[in-house]
């Protein structure tokens, strides 16, 4: 069935009907985490955001290329040029390599990811095994005349850049006088021509521990030059989407425009897609605040601001609930519902399997799989889609309790509907399943240690009672030198 995507346009901000570059293929790059601590719920929302987006490209038939960054390099302390480079300072801090914090953290976060039922992307570069390509991009930068050397470090001249193109803000709709009126004055800024100006290129200090040589010195690139050089890399330019919090959207997205319209005389995407902020009593979860919860406390409920663990499921639902370009705050209560909600449409799966097909039918529910198409093609609408699914678990309660009847075609079209938009596109997935494998492995755990407690006791009748038992029942127990282990 052909569809027509709205996507809404950070840069137009307005809704645009989605063509890609190239028929039948989508390429899509997505700012990922900066690896220097545990991923919290504000990191769970733009990796499940355009986990969506990824899911339905790819149901409505485009191959699409998802490339999603680790910044690993070059992101300092206060998102602008100067202090320390957040994964430096953690590694000073734990006296540990730079790149031991950013693999452990990359690690971590990958299975807070899986958890989430958030798929992995295509391509997942690294900043720091990238320096070769952003050294590249700053070379044409200056080529190109927009950037200047100072003191061994290249700065992008955004002013000249304004004078020539009038661009710089048109994301943002910021302008460069209140830039001059805003911008915090930073140690080490007597280097910059104008005070707005954005480092593609840093000299590192004595004491900096993450360096590389360059043409210009010893140092390291600047934060927004990795996803320009990376995304041109892997993705060509201009590509289709580029997307990430509503925080990025200056200093870095802003600047990666320049950067890509400086080096290569174009935008470097179509389209613009922001997703808007967890905030916590009103105001943005961060780490910069002090104020988040990581993904691993809301799983375990270890966390003052918690009363109860959350499963991942709980998490991406409340997430989904509200529309990506929408704040959500945070609350027990928020979640507690979110929690219901999905049991309960859950339940209402499951109630699917066990109807008793009517001859006729006595419901229109036709309509609903182009109702979800609908809500999903203006502008990946998800809490629309669940209202709809919610409304679908009603008729399917009402024909449980007699009080409606559905035919076979119904109950096949209902799952069909659920099995698209709520598992398929939304990404959720039955947790019961999980929590018996779980159950099994804990079982079987017990039993093996029983066997085990009569090995050692040399009582071997018990011993082969066990095993011979799993055996009738299908569970094959293999014995080793570091104990047993079991398999179906």
């Amino acid at each position: 069935m052909e569809q027509q995507l709205l996507i809404y346009n950070t840069l137009s901000r307005q809704k645009e009907l989605f063509r890609p570059i190239t028929e039948g293929r989508v390429g899509m790059y997505v700012c990922g985490p900066t690896v220097y601590g545990d991923g919290h719920l504000g990191h769970a929302r733009p990796a499940i955001t355009f986990d969506v987006v990824f899911r339905y490209l790819q149901h409505l038939g485009y191959k699409v290329r998802y490339v999603r960054n680790i910044t690993d390099v070059g992101h300092l302390e206060h998102d602008a040029d100067e202090g320390e480079d957040k994964i430096a300072k953690k590694a000073r801090l734990e006296q540990l390599e730079p790149m031991e914090v950013a693999q452990y953290y990359t690690n971590r976060y990958h299975a807070a990811m899986e958890r989430l039922g958030v798929l992995p992307p295509s391509i997942e570069p690294h900043a720091s095994g990238h320096i070769m390509e952003q050294i590249a991009l700053v070379q044409q930068i200056l080529d190109a005349g927009y950037a200047y050397v100072s003191n061994g470090s290249v700065y992008f001249d955004v002013r000249k850049y304004q004078e020539q193109t009038h661009k710089y803000g048109q994301l943002s709709g910021r302008v460069i006088e209140e830039m001059l009126a805003t911008t915090r004055e930073l140690d080490g800024q007597e280097e910059k021509r104008f005070s707005g100006d954005f480092a593609l290129w840093k000299k590192a200090a004595p004491e900096h521990i993450m360096r590389w040589p360059s043409p210009w010195s010893d140092g390291f690139p600047g934060w927004h030059a990795e996803c320009t050089a990376m995304g041109a890399k892997y993705l060509g330019s201009p590509f289709d989407i580029h997307g990430g919090g509503m925080d990025l959207v200056f200093p870095h997205h802003e600047s990666e425009i320049a950067q890509c319209v400086a080096s290569t005389g174009h935008a470097p995407c179509r389209y613009w897609m922001h997703n808007n902020m967890i905030t916590i009593n009103g105001q943005k979860m961060g780490k910069s605040l002090g104020n988040f919860i990581t993904l691993d406390e809301f799983f375990t409920g270890k966390h003052p601001l918690l009363t109860q663990a959350y499963s991942p499921m709980t998490i991406r639902f409340f997430i989904l609930q509200a529309h990506y370009r929408s704040t959500v705050d945070f609350s027990n209560e928020a979640l507690q519902a979110a929690e219901k909600g999905f049991a309960k449409l859950m339940e209402a799966y499951k109630t699917l399997g066990r109807l008793q097909a009517a001859k006729e039918s006595a419901a229109d529910v036709a309509k609903y799989r182009t109702l979800c198409y609908d809500a999903m093609n203006d502008d990946f609408n998800t809490p629309i889609v669940l209202s709809h699914l919610f409304d679908a678990a009603r008729i399917i309660n009402q024909a449980n309790d007699g009080k409606l009847k559905l035919s076979q075609a119904d109950i096949d079209e209902l799952k069909g509907v659920f099995d698209t938009f709520l598992f398929e596109v939304m990404g959720m997935r039955d947790e019961t399943a999980s929590d018996n494998t779980a159950l099994i492995d804990g079982l079987m755990h017990i039993i093996l240690d029983i066997r085990a407690t009569a090995k050692a006791n040399k009582d071997w009748a018990t011993s082969d009672k066990i095993r011979d038992a799993l055996k009738e029942a299908g569970v094959t127990v293999k014995d080793g030198k570091d104990g047993a282990t079991w398999q179906i």
